[in-house]
């Protein structure tokens, strides 16, 4: 089967399983995840979903999300789309009742009400929302930053690099504008006029503008003052249209809107948001420098249960203003030994059950991945449903950041100059204050302790004795009935003796 015919059949075969292409009302996907917005949750089939061989896992959030892996999913969800619009082509067109809209209204409010989406959450997913496409960009820029800057280490095509520092440096250059851009979007305002707003933050004529004293420098405030500029904006912009008369809408608005959060970018919120960017630079750079065994300890144990409750979310803003200042983050590769403290104890839950056919297939697809920093497949196929393995997993997490930790303490910093990878697949964006081949091995150093950590912990004590008499079987083979044997039919009036008991 060619790979085209392998990602439509994996699309045809999660289609019916999600209610059919009735039941979508949209489709998204993210690095690893096929992202379903449902009409009816009750007609989704988690466990047919969970035992097709592509389907690595599924989360439900605000989206119904299927775990089919980075690459995978984006060949598959265009199959996806296209099944989901054959089928609505094909279905007879209905008219809703208003009954049936009643209902269905009342089925949304209900099923709001069961999530668990408290405002501050909502807000947290709104500030991904703004980073999270801005990611491809900030990975390639960051791939082609190290490469430069290993090519001018080495002394090559001096006559090259010029030009491969203005293409990895040209969108952090800008980052500010489509930061305001996507906020404007995620808001509810005109993203175009986020944008312009957000745009003055890196104008080169603000270096002629004094402000408390101060004169402003281009780019200051960073993403920070171009999220508050362009949320600003929004504001502006709905009380324009709650007010100005249609007519001139198409004038005022925009003016207005671009005008009056302008000035007040300028003369307010570039020097408020430069000054706490660079108290966020000089915490980072204080916490590492003073308490970096154990701020690492804490940050790559904890890392994996705020990704559960959604607060990891709040670190993307604060790993992007510490990239635009400094030209890398020191807290990524801290928090990507999460990962390798997953993968430790998968390799142990491997050893201790070797009769579980099933889950140890599932390890062993999910491995590959789980060394690549994409650990959501062991997280919810493995260790997250035994419960002690997710915790032994946190442990070796913790030493695996808390080795990274010391190391800045001792003054040799790892960063990564872009969000997004993590595991090996962190490698190439890898930078810092000494020298390249320093860091690789300290970061590489962190990965095999959080490896270690995570295995040996899981192995002595992430199983109980009762753990073990549950998992450790052949679900297999307990659903296959055990073969009867045939005989002759005793005659009528006859006892058969009992059994002889089994010695043992």
């Amino acid at each position: 089967m060619s790979t085209d015919d392998k990602n439509r059949a994996t699309a045809a075969a999660i289609l019916p399983l999600v209610g059919g292409a009735g039941n979508i009302t949209s489709v998204a996907h993210c690095m690893t995840r096929l992202r379903l917005g449902l009409r009816d949750r009750s007609l989704v089939q988690d466990e047919a979903l969970k035992a097709l061989p592509s389907v690595m896992g599924v989360v439900e959030d605000d989206t119904y999300q299927i775990v089919l892996g980075p690459g995978t999913v984006a060949r598959v969800t265009p199959e996806f789309e296209a099944l989901v619009a054959e089928g609505a082509a094909e279905r007879p067109q209905h008219t809703p009742t208003a009954e049936e809209l009643a209902d269905k209204g009342a089925a949304i409010k209900a099923a709001q009400k069961q999530k668990n989406a408290t405002p501050f959450k909502l807000f947290l997913r709104k500030i991904a929302n703004i980073f999270v496409p801005l990611i491809p960009a900030l990975i390639g820029c960051g791939i082609i930053a190290g490469l430069n800057g290993l090519l001018i280490n080495l002394g090559w095509l001096p006559g090259v690099t010029p030009a491969l520092a203005a293409v990895a440096s040209g969108f952090m250059a800008l980052i500010a504008v489509f930061v305001g851009y996507n906020t404007a979007k995620e808001f509810g305002g005109t993203p175009i006029l986020g944008g312009a707003v957000a745009s003055i933050i890196v104008f080169a004529g603000v270096a002629k503008i004094e402000v408390f004293g101060q004169t402003l420098s281009p780019g200051q405030g960073g993403v920070l003052g171009a999220l508050g500029a362009a949320v600003l904006a929004v504001y502006v912009e709905k009380w324009c249209r709650r007010w100005v008369p249609e007519s001139l809408d198409v004038l005022v608005t925009p003016t207005l809107t671009v005008l009056v959060s302008g000035l007040v970018t300028v003369y307010g919120l570039m020097f408020l948001a430069g000054e706490v960017s660079q108290g966020i630079g000089d915490f980072a750079n204080w916490l590492l420098e003073h308490a970096g065994a154990g701020a690492g300890f804490l940050l790559g144990g904890l890392f994996l249960p705020l990704v559960m409750l959604g607060l990891h979310q709040a670190l993307i803003p604060i790993h992007t203003t510490l990239i635009e200042q400094q030209g890398y983050t020191v807290l990524l590769p801290i928090l990507a030994m999460a990962g390798a403290g997953q993968v430790g104890a998968a390799m142990a839950v491997y050893l201790k059950l070797p009769r579980n056919g099933s889950i140890r297939r599932t390890i062993k697809s999910a491995l590959p991945a789980g060394f690549l920093g994409v650990g959501e497949p062991l997280i919810y196929g493995v260790s997250l449903p035994l419960g002690r393995p997710f915790v032994t997993a946190c442990v070796g997490g913790a030493f695996g950041g808390g080795f990274v930790g010391l190391f800045s303490m001792l003054g040799d910093k790892v960063g990564s100059t872009a969000i997004g990878p993590s595991g090996w697949a962190l490698f190439p964006l890898l930078d810092g204050n000494k020298g390249l081949g320093t860091t690789i091995a300290i970061y590489a150093g962190g990965l095999l302790v959080g490896y270690l950590v995570g295995f040996v912990a899981t192995y002595f004590w992430g199983f109980s004795r009762s753990m073990i008499e549950e998992f450790d079987t052949d679900p297999e083979a307990a659903a296959t009935p055990p073969a009867t044997t045939t005989g002759p039919t005793p005659p009528p009036g006859t006892t058969t003796p009992d059994p002889e008991p089994v010695k043992v």
